[in-house]
């Protein structure tokens, strides 16, 4: 039951006193699951995380939906990276350049239109991610 260990990562994520290798631990079990399922829930999540200010949460989600997504999910990844929380962001950047790398043609089509978007903040983003096609 993946969505049963979803509550548990989002009750540990939600916990400052979870053990952290336990917390990262179940993340790459869901990640590891091939689930897709519980994208939207995850997705839902990163968005509450992001919106709550939650670094910590905001990394450890976004592994977890690229590994179950793939390159599909970088247009919800580089948002979500484009909220300066004022961490460094190493995590989720490396999950970005890896689906980029991954598949350039496909993040290509995902990220292109994102470099035009309203928030400017995405569309640097979505450029950002972009160098990195090989």
């Amino acid at each position: 039951m993946t969505d049963d260990r979803v509550t548990r990562l989002l009750e540990m994520l939600d916990d400052l006193d979870a053990d952290l290798d336990e917390t990262i631990d179940l993340a790459d079990e869901i990640a590891a699951s091939g689930d897709r399922d519980v994208l939207p829930r995850l997705e839902t999540e990163l968005a509450r995380a992001v919106a709550e200010r939650n670094a910590y949460a905001r990394e450890l989600l976004g592994g977890v939906i690229a590994g179950l997504g793939g390159t599909a999910t970088l247009p919800v990844l580089v948002r979500a990276s484009a909220v300066d929380l004022g961490d460094d962001q190493d995590g989720l950047a490396a999950e970005i350049v890896d689906l980029v790398q991954a598949d350039p043609g496909a993040a290509e089509r995902l990220l292109r239109p994102l470099t035009e978007d309203d928030d400017l903040s995405v569309a640097n983003r979505a450029d950002w991610a972009l160098r990195f096609v090989p």
